[in-house]
């Protein structure tokens, strides 16, 4: 399990506001089971709209997003099922369930499914600069970028700009981080192990396939029930 976390800077509340995150906060839910795909249906939702702004799609069995051209990367991240990355020369690759991809810029890119997905879109500027571990156009399971480590957290920063930061963390068991408030809004995408979030006094159990939404100044804390891994992502415009 990964867990995939996003701040932004807003105030607590809804997150119907600009740069706000539009997502329920403070209890555990599930992307993809809030967000099913519809027969015969394309269907995106914008949960964050900053400069690098956050998507959720659902594509329904034997569904296509025509190929086209690009200014900017997309970061897409699958909650459910699988999908087709492909180009007009071809399949790039096949996303399963916690797999990862940068699409390139500058050549058509679209997505189909021959049976159905729920993804992240994160959008990413074609000159904002990534690990060089990640290259544009090549599948990644994000939860292998960084390995356990015996009564250690190890964490890799997978983009860092002005507006945004993405960072892998692995947690071994029994290790967490001590409760703080973050800066902006936080939404966690769990994919690797089982997790504790402790948020606002209240504790929830987090496991592969649930999100958790955390609201600006909100008092929280993350530990490992076993060996877990996240990806936190903070938006700062």
């Amino acid at each position: 399990m990964i867990l995939l976390l996003l701040l932004v800077p807003p105030a607590k509340g809804d997150g119907m506001g600009i740069n706000m995150i539009k997502e329920k906060t403070g209890e555990v839910f599930s992307i993809a089971r809030e967000n099913p795909p519809i027969t015969g249906c394309t269907i995106s939702k914008e949960i964050y709209g900053g400069k690098n702004n956050v998507l959720y799609f659902s594509l329904a069995k034997n569904t296509d997003i025509s190929a086209e051209i690009y200014p900017y990367h997309k970061l897409l991240i699958v909650s459910e099922g699988s999908a087709e990355v492909y180009t007009a020369d071809g399949e790039v690759g096949i996303l399963k369930k916690r797999d990862a991809i940068l699409t390139p810029v500058g050549v058509p890119v679209g997505m189909r499914t021959k049976t159905s997905a729920v993804y992240t879109e994160i959008t990413i500027g074609k000159d904002e600069k990534m690990n060089e571990i990640i290259k544009a156009g090549e599948v990644f399971n994000m939860a292998e970028l960084v390995p356990y480590q015996d009564g250690k957290i190890v964490n890799m920063d997978i983009l860092h700009n002005d507006n945004m930061k993405l960072v892998i963390m692995s947690f071994d068991e029994g290790t967490g981080l001590s409760e703080h408030a973050a800066p902006g809004e936080a939404l966690i995408f769990a994919l690797d192990g089982e997790g504790i979030i402790g948020y606002e006094g209240v504790c929830n159990t987090i496991k592969a396939g649930e999100n958790f939404h955390f609201a600006k100044g909100g008092m929280h804390y993350v530990k490992a029930k076993k060996k877990f891994k996240m990806a936190l992502l903070l938006t700062l415009d």
